[in-house]
C-alpha cells in the first residue's frame, strides 16, 4: 500500500490542527476516518490505540498516521493523543465517523469568533432507516439549542484551552458530557452546519429502540450521581446481552 503522510504542516503553525482518533480494534472503520482528514491542509493526525489486536495500528501507520499506545478508557486515550499533538487546535474523532469536506476551514472560523470556547458539527448517520433519522435531528435539536453537542460530533477546542482546562476527565464514560459541561462556563459551543457522517453499527447491532433506552438510561443515572465507574459497569453488561 502506498503511504501517504497525514501530518502536514504548510507555512505557518497558526491554526494548525490536530486530529486525535482513540481506537480499539477499528480495522473496518480507521481507514475511511483517516482518508477524511486529507481533505484538510493544516493538521496532523494521531491515532491513540488502546490494545488493538486486529491489524487497525499497521494499517492506521500504513495510511500515515502517528500512533501511539494506550489504555482504555476513551478519555486517558484522548487525553494522551493530546499530550503528544503539536497542533493549535485539537480535533477529538471517533474511529468509525468522517469529517466534511473542508473541515478545517469550518472550524477556523469558527474559533475566530469573538466568545467562542469550542464547537462540533451536526450528525449524520450513515444509514436510511427513518427512525435514525428521528434520532438524528433530535441530537442535532439538542446539540444546537442545548449546546451540549456527544463526542460522536467531532467536538474541537483550542490546545490552550483544553489544557487549561485539564483535558477529558479521567472516567470510563460520558467523558465527552463532562468535558462539553466544564467548556459551557468558558465561552459558547457552537454546533456548525455542516455534518460528519457517523456509523449506525451500534443502532443496528442491538436495535434503535434499546439503544435509545441505554442512551437514556446512561443520562439520567449521571444526573443522578450515581458513579461512572458503576455506569461503564452496566453499559458493558447491557451489551454483552
Amino acid at each position: 500500500m502506498r503511504r501517504t503522510n497525514l501530518n502536514h504542516n504548510h507555512g505557518s503553525d497558526k491554526g494548525r490542527i490536530s486530529v486525535i482518533i482513540p481506537t480499539i480494534n477499528e480495522i473496518d472503520n480507521i481507514e475511511k476516518a483517516l482518508k477524511s482528514c486529507r481533505l484538510g491542509d493544516t493538521w496532523e493526525v494521531i491515532v491513540a490505540d488502546g490494545g488493538s489486536s486486529d491489524g487497525t495500528v499497521a494499517l492506521a501507520k500504513s495510511l500515515g498516521a502517528t500512533v501511539i499506545e494506550s489504555s482504555p478508557p476513551k478519555s486517558r486515550q484522548m487525553n494522551q493523543g493530546a499530550a503528544r499533538a503539536t497542533g493549535d487546535i485539537f480535533l477529538f474523532l471517533h474511529a468509525d465517523t468522517r469529517l466534511p469536506g473542508k473541515f478545517d476551514e469550518h472550524i477556523l472560523d469558527c474559533l475566530r469568533r469573538s466568545g467562542v470556547a469550542a464547537g462540533a458539527f451536526k450528525l449524520h448517520f450513515e444509514s436510511h432507516t427513518p427512525a435514525l433519522r428521528v434520532i438524528e435531528n433530535l441530537a442535532n435539536w439538542r446539540s444546537c439549542r442545548l449546546k451540549t453537542p456527544y463526542g460522536d460530533q467531532a467536538i474541537f477546542i483550542s490546545a490552550k484551552l483544553f489544557h487549561e482546562i485539564g483535558g477529558f476527565p479521567g472516567i470510563p464514560i460520558m467523558e465527552d458530557f463532562e468535558l462539553v459541561r466544564q467548556l459551557r462556563k468558558m465561552g459558547g459551543i457552537v454546533t456548525l452546519p455542516v455534518s460528519v457522517s457517523t456509523s449506525a453499527r451500534r443502532w443496528k447491532k442491538f436495535g434503535i429502540l434499546k439503544t435509545t433506552l441505554i442512551n437514556q438510561m446512561i443520562i439520567v443515572a449521571h444526573f443522578i450521581g450515581v458513579s461512572p465507574d458503576k455506569i461503564a459497569k452496566w453499559y458493558r453488561r447491557k451489551k454483552e446481552t
